[in-house]
């Protein structure tokens, strides 16, 4: 997509601060600028279509890491964004991260599990979004609470997804989940698949969500 010279400055003062902050703290496997611009950046904005089709409203990054896709998204579409991770020394580095980069007013994080987010804020989500964080049945059901009525979730993948994407479509109606689309496309080195696929909250789950922390990836719903 387009970026204004500011965008584009503003995604290389995070990536450059997430290397940084990487020396002390486990944010990413990633510790080139060329790799991250590719892996980290490119690969966070190719969401943007489907997030733009989303409905307008806040938006919970899970599993953000060294918040991807969730800075680069938050600083493309302007939408406010809660970046989301268990571990304390991630969410603590990403605050330093916000504050340099200007961000505070739209990006904050969370620190603790995604069920304990959905306690906290039932249905709070117009969007969601998750990068490699978990096979799609457990990922429907992580989201499924958090997201109200109509709410998307945007989930990035590898291009391998026929076996889980299959098993999350067996599961959906008692997640309350749909899939509405999916997209795959290889990144500007001509050799990395990716695959975006969407899910949007269409009704009331037949099961009481948020599960136990832990429970939707150790005992995902069967087909």
């Amino acid at each position: 997509m387009e970026l204004t010279r500011e965008q584009h400055e503003l995604l290389l003062k995070h990536l450059s601060l997430v290397i940084e902050e990487n020396k002390v703290t486990n944010l990413t496997r990633i510790d080139s600028v060329e790799s991250g611009r590719l892996l980290h950046i490119e690969d966070s904005l190719a969401a943007v279509p489907e997030c733009l089709d989303a409905p307008q409203g806040p938006v919970a990054d899970l599993g953000t890491g060294g918040g991807f896709p969730g800075i680069p998204l938050a600083v493309a579409t302007g939408r406010s964004v809660d970046l989301v991770d268990s571990v304390g020394k991630k969410t603590k580095a990403l605050d330093r991260i916000i504050e340099k980069l200007g961000l505070s007013a739209t990006v904050r994080t969370y620190n603790g599990r995604i069920e304990e987010l959905a306690l906290d804020r039932p249905e709070h989500y117009a969007l969601v979004t998750a990068r490699a964080l978990t096979a799609l049945p457990s990922l429907i059901e992580l989201a499924s609470p958090l997201l109200m009525p109509g709410g998307r979730l945007v989930a990035l993948k590898s291009a391998d997804i026929g076996d889980e994407r299959s098993w999350a479509r067996a599961i959906e109606e008692k997640v309350g989940m749909r899939e509405v689309s999916l997209r795959t496309f290889t990144l500007s080195d001509g050799a990395t698949e990716r695959s975006i696929i969407v899910y949007e909250k269409v009704g009331t789950p037949s099961v009481k969500l948020p599960r136990r922390p832990g429970m939707a990836q150790k005992r995902p719903y069967k087909k």
